[in-house]
């Protein structure tokens, strides 16, 4: 078997599983965050659910450190209720972010399965474990039974072979693999990365890789363990652990070979992580701020690499680099280093340990039209605040603070560039209640609206400054407001409407809201090509009709917006009421059809 499906065969009790095969996974770590943390005790209580193992089950306040946020406070004190009450234990505002806590304090190791409301929980690939970013409902479903449904995924082995070159970091190595791959060459596999190099690779080179197979569509990028990375997690955890690697006769249903040592510096320009350029391109572009932080670039490796850099030299006039360690040990460390004090004398502001520029909460955030180098690994529009956002390593980020634009650490200049004067200067909660159990359709008619792009994200359906919204009555109104093109769909579309768009949809966060927004509009179904793994998890455990096409098939059936179509979610019959065409797409399959009739997975 895989890596993949060696730890779910032993989290399933089961002797061995395959792709396509969906089993009900242990999951050994059940974490929830600050914003996803009050809707996933909202469902537990109403649906009157209790804690399966309260000694597995955690809290991360890593999304907003200080509650500065009035709602993310409120939901963060709720939460700290809930866990006095049931004995959690909760990594509160003062700790960092979760996925790093769960490695560095032994709460995840290799071979290990672990659950959160972070769609970057699969950085636990750097560790050969298994973890997935997950809804509110999957969630609640963890904490109340210890176990979540998992369809097994195919997998595919990339050779990483030659040399890295020098300069050539970690973030560089995964910008040039989204080069490659995209978005969605990779979507729903797991992947495992080898080679003689990557052997090599620190804790920190292995979590920047794998905390950005989300932005690859990947379900996780999985590294087996090496002597290296074992005795650098016994130094960290205290602990010996066993190697993890994929038995001599896995079966890959790809195998892709790429030649690291012609990788160069990368950066990704604003908009897409995969939107990746050789930093030549770039050069010289000016910039209002920089970011390093993040799940992807918060270690203490990290911090080193930006303060080589800034040493001895002073941020750019008018700059503002904003660096935020991804835990408080690792914070701690920096200080005692001096590596803080090497900050602060550059003129960095330096924040408390947490998730800064990925999260609405903390700093990170830039204003309209403002150009940021970041070291986060999304850069989606509006995503780290309204401005334009490239992503690159911490050293490039540094180098381009101090130089006021981008550039490398080897090509800084003695005087900064300058700006210039344009003249332009001008909750409550609510309680459990009983649910009907109400027969739901399997023929749905309804009238089309076809939104012909890839790759559209969480945060084009439904944008993280609504993330504090429980009520889904309140969540239809924003629908695709930041999708361009569409921003007015939610006053537009009418309950019953299907909408019909293409590869990758819901790609990006795990929030359960973009599935929630269509429910609460009324929205019949959801035709895609493909969906974001986390997604199509979401749509099928809120009972929302999410089914998939070929685009020939649809060709066939002449579908133009606005016209009415029926679909039978059993058969996967498609029929346009217009023409009489029928043809056949993706039905729902056993499980799917299970959760849908139930009303949802809780």
């Amino acid at each position: 078997m895989t890596i993949i499906e060696k730890i779910i065969a032993s989290h399933s009790n089961q002797a061995v599983v395959k792709p396509g095969d969906i089993v009900d996974v242990i999951i050994d770590t059940r974490a929830a965050r600050d914003f996803g943390g009050a809707n996933v005790v909202k469902n537990l209580l109403d649906n009157g659910l209790t804690i399966a193992d309260p000694n597995k089950t955690i809290f991360t306040f890593d999304c907003n450190p200080g509650g500065s946020d009035q709602k993310y406070a409120a939901n963060q004190h709720y939460c700290r209720q809930y866990a006095r009450e049931n004995g959690i234990r909760v990594y509160d505002v003062d700790a960092g972010i979760g996925t790093h806590l769960a490695i560095d304090n032994g709460l995840t190791w290799p071979g290990s399965t672990f659950v959160s409301t972070d769609s970057h929980a699969n950085i636990m690939g750097a560790i050969a474990a298994f973890g997935q970013g997950m809804g509110d409902q999957d969630i609640a479903a963890a904490w109340a039974k210890g176990a979540v449904w998992f369809k097994v995924p195919a997998s595919v082995k990339i050779n990483l072979t030659g040399k890295r070159q020098p300069g050539v970091s970690a973030k560089d190595v995964v910008l040039n693999l989204l080069s490659v791959f995209g978005a969605n060459k990779l979507l729903g596999y797991s992947v495992e990365i080898y080679g003689e190099e990557t052997e090599k690779f620190t804790l920190a080179d292995r979590i920047t890789i794998a905390s950005m197979g989300t932005e690859m569509g990947a379900i996780i990028v999985l590294f087996p363990t090496s002597p290296t990375l074992l005795q650098e997690l016994k130094r960290i955890t205290g602990k010996d652990y066993k190697a993890v690697s994929a038995g001599a006769d896995a079966v890959y249903e790809q195998t892709f070979d790429i030649d690291m040592s012609k990788f160069v510096t990368m950066v990704a320009k604003p908009g897409h992580p995969h939107d990746d350029t050789s930093i030549e391109t770039v050069r010289n572009q000016k910039i209002d701020s920089g970011f390093i932080g993040s799940c992807t670039n918060g270690r203490i490796e990290d911090l080193r690499a930006a303060a080589d850099v800034l040493r001895g030299r002073k941020i750019a006039p008018g700059v503002v680099l904003k660096i935020v360690p991804a835990t408080d040990a690792i914070w701690t460390q920096a200080m005692d280093e001096g590596i803080i004090q090497t900050f602060k004398e550059a003129g960095v502001m330096v924040s408390n340990a947490g998730c800064a520029g990925c999260a609405a909460g903390q700093v990170g955030q830039n204003g309209p039209g403002e150009v940021t180098i970041s070291t986060g690994n999304r850069n989606f529009e509006g995503k780290q605040g309204k401005g334009f956002v490239y992503l690159a390593s911490p050293a490039v980020v540094a180098a381009s603070a101090v130089a006021g634009f981008i550039t490398t650490p080897d090509q800084i200049p003695d005087k900064p560039a300058l700006f210039h004067a344009t003249g332009d200067g001008n909750t409550s909660r609510a309680v459990r209640r009983e649910k009907e159990k109400t027969v739901k359709p399997t023929v749905v008619e309804g009238t089309v609206w076809i939104i012909p792009k890839d790759d559209i994200d969480t945060d084009m359906i439904f944008h993280n400054r609504y993330l504090t919204i429980t009520d889904i009555r309140e969540m239809g109104q924003y629908t695709f407001d930041n999708l361009k093109g569409f921003e007015d769909f939610a006053k537009k579309a009418k309950p019953g409407n299907i909408v019909i768009t293409r590869k990758n949809f819901g790609a990006g966060s795990s929030r359960q809201q973009a599935v929630d927004c269509f429910l609460s509009l009324g929205i019949n179904c959801i035709l895609a090509e493909s969906y974001g793994a986390i997604y199509e998890r979401n749509a099928i455990n809120a009972a929302m009709p999410i089914l998939t096409y070929k685009p020939e098939i649809m060709a066939q059936a002449e579908i133009q917006n606005g016209d009415s179509i029926r679909i039978d979610f059993v058969s996967g019959m498609l029929t346009n009421l217009g023409t009489g065409k029928t043809v056949q797409i993706g039905k729902f399959y056993e499980a799917q059809l299970a959760i849908y009739q139930n009303g949802g997975l809780l």
